[in-house]
């Protein structure tokens, strides 16, 4: 007898690829805006509050083929800290709104995996892009860059599923 064991054959641990090409990405529109002007530099006592509201909408741009658009749409909205003992938030110090899309083609995915594909890969994969604009675009304007912390898109297009499409109520 051998104390040898046979080695197993090697895993191949690589996940299976996406069946998705990303033929390119660009800033559709882009905004940026401080609503009071100069006065928000001279008022502003601490850092603004920031909100956050991020949004994904694919369309398919070729009815014959599988190319589509998929727009990450993400606003930030920033004001100043409501003023003390008060719930309501102050004035608004900016505003920056940006629409970054991709262009993809699909190749033949099983059609229950689209709409997975579009909404929740493709901007987990074009996020960093538009992060980045938006950490540019509010430090160029004057402010500490805004670094939006990651998304759970899957999360996101969960939620979307079902607020469209709503559990029937009944009993468990």
């Amino acid at each position: 007898m051998s104390d040898k064991t046979n080695p197993e054959a090697p895993q191949d641990n690589t996940p299976p690829s996406l069946p998705l090409a990303i033929n390119l990405q660009y800033t559709k529109d882009l905004s940026f805006e401080v609503p009071r002007g100069a006065s928000t530099f001279t008022s502003l006592q601490a850092p603004p509050q920031v909100g956050v509201n991020i949004d994904v909408q694919a369309n398919r741009i070729e009815k014959e083929q599988s190319i589509y658009e998929v727009t990450l749409i993400i606003r930030t909205e920033a004001t100043e800290a409501p003023a003390e003992g008060s719930q309501t938030p102050g004035p608004v110090v900016f505003i920056t709104e940006l629409a970054y899309a991709a262009i993809v083609t699909l190749d033949n995915p099983p059609q229950e995996i689209i709409e997975p594909i579009l909404l929740v890969e493709v901007p987990r994969l074009i996020f960093p892009f538009a992060r980045a604009i938006i950490s540019d675009v509010t430090r160029d304007g004057g402010f500490p860059p805004v670094a939006l912390q990651p998304i759970d898109f899957a999360a996101l297009w969960q939620a979307k599923q079902e607020q469209n499409f709503p559990e029937p109520e009944g009993e468990a």
